[in-house]
């Protein structure tokens, strides 16, 4: 796996590759983890034939860049930078990231899960297999008033770009994430703590379009522009709303 020390993204936000099929170290999960996928739209993902995203980031960190994936093929298509700065623009099949050239390898792939897991990772509760997931009651908002019920989940210690990541999600009555907070490898200190916000819908997923918090203790905004989806059997795109 890729060093994640040499990733040019939000280096404790790039999580483990996807993994859509069991592992040896899936177990079995507390129903909460299914029912806030579905609230996602887990069911209906498979009539997603592409989603369209930008990814930008503002505050201690400036990022942008543009995804287009293909989740049948698993191919993606990217607009942005390169680590010096330089335009970038390509299309990779997943499947061949190790044949491909060091800048997918090494900085365009891990981006992109970076990216992708913030965009859906509601639906990795149900994808990723070998994540702990454990439901743990009702605890109090590290952002904002009230509480609400906290869901943890871990990552195995090995595999991925930064293995062994933590995240509390606190959970609505509705299932929706209303605020989550990040360890990196499990760390007791929280790395970053992010709102969920501007909640629209792209076809039948639901996405969270905003996320206010910090990393490393600096203010950084996440966001999400030009959301679309478009469906199985259709040339048109659906945009988020």
């Amino acid at each position: 796996m890729t060093n994640a020390s040499r990733v040019p993204v939000i280096r404790p936000l790039v999580l483990g590759v996807l993994v859509f099929a069991a592992t040896s170290w899936a177990q079995k999960r507390p129903s909460i983890s299914e029912q806030i996928a579905k609230t996602y739209g887990l069911d209906s993902f498979s009539q997603i034939e592409q989603i369209r995203y930008t990814f930008n980031a503002e505050g201690a960190l400036k990022v942008s860049r543009t995804w287009v994936w293909e989740p049948k093929a698993n191919q993606v298509s990217y607009e942005g930078k390169d680590k010096a700065g330089k335009p970038v623009k390509l299309t990779y099949l997943r499947s061949q990231v190790s044949s491909q050239p060091a800048v997918v390898k090494d900085e365009i792939d891990p981006a992109f899960i970076n990216d992708q897991y913030w965009l859906l990772f509601p639906l990795h509760l149900s994808w990723d297999s070998s994540a702990k997931v454990e439901e743990t009651g009702s605890h109090k908002l590290p952002l904002g008033k009230g509480s609400a019920g906290r869901v943890v989940v871990t990552y195995p210690s090995e595999g991925g770009y930064t293995p062994g990541d933590t995240w509390e999600l606190f959970v609505g009555t509705d299932n929706r994430i209303q605020e989550w907070i990040y360890r990196r490898g499990g760390s007791a200190k929280p790395s970053g703590v992010w709102s969920w916000e501007d909640y629209k819908k792209a076809g039948p997923l639901l996405v969270s379009l905003d996320h206010h918090g910090t990393l490393g203790g600096k203010p950084v905004r996440i966001f999400f522009s030009d959301v679309a989806v478009k469906l199985v059997g259709s040339s048109t795109w659906v945009n988020a709303q």
